[in-house]
C-alpha cells in the first residue's frame, strides 16, 4: 500500500518538522505548496489523503480535486472560514481545527495592546525617535486598575482574558452573542460601558462587520477597541471614519480586512491604530502545540480513530 500524501497548503512557521514527526507513524508523505493560490493548490491536491493549511483557502475547486481520495481537511488554528467546510461535508469528508492551543497568547497579547495604547507606548516611543524627550503629560494616561473591559465573547480566550483583567482590578464586562446568559449586558449597553472592548467571536454571516458605524459611535470616546478574533468582523472603512473623526480613542488590531493591507490604505496612516500582523496566535510553545494538534488530527482520521475537534461531526 503506497504512503499517503499529505498536503500542507501554507505555514508561518519556519519548518514542519513537528508535522513530519507526528505523521512519520503513518509513513505519511508531505508536500509542501509553494504558495496558496488556488491554481497551484488545485493542481497539487490530486491523489492527497488529507489537507493542512494555516491561511490559504481550500475553496470547493480544490476540494474537488483531491475528492477522490481525501479523508480529511485540518486546520491549523480554531476558525475555519477559509476552508469550504460546506463542500466538504457535502463529500462526506470532516473538516478538523485545532480550537485550544493559543489561548494564553491570545489572552495576552490583548493586555499587551491595552496598556500600550492606554499608557501611549507608540507615541512616547516615536517622539523619543524624534529626539523628543519632553514628558508629553498631554496624552492624558489613565491608570488600568478600575477600568471597565468588555469582552465580546466569552469562550475560551474570553474567559482567559476575563480572569486576567479581574486580577488587574479591572471591572469585566462579558456579552455572548449566541447564547445569551442571564445577567450580561447587552451588547449596547457594553459597549457605552467599557474604557477597551476586546472581540473574540468567529467570522459568521452574523458577525460579519458586526463592528460598524452604528457599533463604533456607541462606544465611549475615550474607549480602544482590540480584535484579535477575526479581520472581517471589523469594518475596516467604519474604523476608519471613527479613528479620524475622534469617536473612540484608538485601536488595538491584529487581523484586517483584507489580511495583508496594501501600502498607502488609510488605516495605516492611523496615529491612533496599534497594528500587527496577526500575531496574536504566535508563540514557541503555542506553535509547537499547534502543528502537533493538527498533524494528530489527519494521523487520527487515516487510522481510523476520532480526532479530538471536528467542526462538521
Amino acid at each position: 500500500m503506497s504512503a499517503p500524501k499529505i498536503l500542507i497548503t501554507d505555514y508561518t512557521w519556519p519548518d514542519t518538522a513537528v508535522e513530519r514527526r507526528v505523521l512519520s507513524e503513518i509513513g505519511a508523505e508531505v508536500i509542501e505548496a509553494p504558495n496558496g493560490d488556488e491554481d497551484t493548490l488545485v493542481r497539487l491536491a490530486e491523489g492527497v489523503s488529507a489537507i493542512m493549511t494555516c491561511f490559504a483557502h481550500v475553496t470547493p475547486a480544490v476540494i474537488d480535486a483531491a475528492a477522490a481520495t481525501l479523508k480529511l481537511v485540518a486546520r491549523y488554528g480554531v476558525g475555519v472560514d477559509n476552508i469550504a467546510v460546506d463542500a466538504a461535508t457535502h463529500l462526506g469528508i470532516p473538516v478538523t481545527n485545532v480550537p485550544a492551543y493559543c489561548v494564553d497568547e491570545v489572552a495576552e497579547h490583548v493586555l499587551a495592546m491595552i496598556f500600550a495604547l492606554e499608557r501611549g507606548l507608540p507615541t512616547y516611543d516615536r517622539a523619543v525617535r524624534d529626539n523628543d524627550w519632553r514628558l508629553r503629560a498631554d496624552l492624558g494616561t489613565r491608570r488600568i486598575r478600575g477600568r471597565t473591559v468588555g469582552i465580546v465573547g466569552g469562550g475560551r480566550i474570553g474567559s482567559a482574558l476575563a480572569a486576567r483583567c479581574e486580577a488587574l482590578g479591572m471591572r469585566v464586562l462579558i456579552h455572548h452573542p449566541r447564547s445569551p446568559r442571564a445577567g450580561d449586558p447587552s451588547l449596547f449597553d457594553l459597549l457605552g460601558q467599557s474604557d477597551y472592548v476586546s472581540l473574540h467571536v468567529p467570522l459568521t454571516s452574523d458577525t460579519a462587520h458586526m463592528v460598524n458605524d452604528d457599533f463604533l459611535q456607541a462606544m465611549q470616546p475615550d474607549a480602544y477597541l482590540i480584535n484579535t478574533a477575526r479581520g472581517a468582523v471589523v469594518d475596516p472603512s467604519a474604523l476608519e471614519r471613527a479613528l479620524t473623526r475622534g469617536w473612540i480613542a484608538g485601536a488595538g488590531i491584529d487581523v484586517f480586512e483584507p489580511e495583508i493591507l496594501p501600502p498607502g490604505h488609510p488605516l495605516l496612516a492611523q496615529p491612533r491604530l496599534l497594528a500587527t500582523p496577526h500575531t496574536a496566535f504566535s508563540s514557541r510553545e503555542s506553535i509547537a502545540s499547534l502543528a502537533e494538534q493538527a498533524a494528530q488530527s489527519v494521523v487520527d482520521v487515516l487510522t481510523g480513530r476520532t480526532p479530538v475537534s471536528v467542526v462538521n461531526q
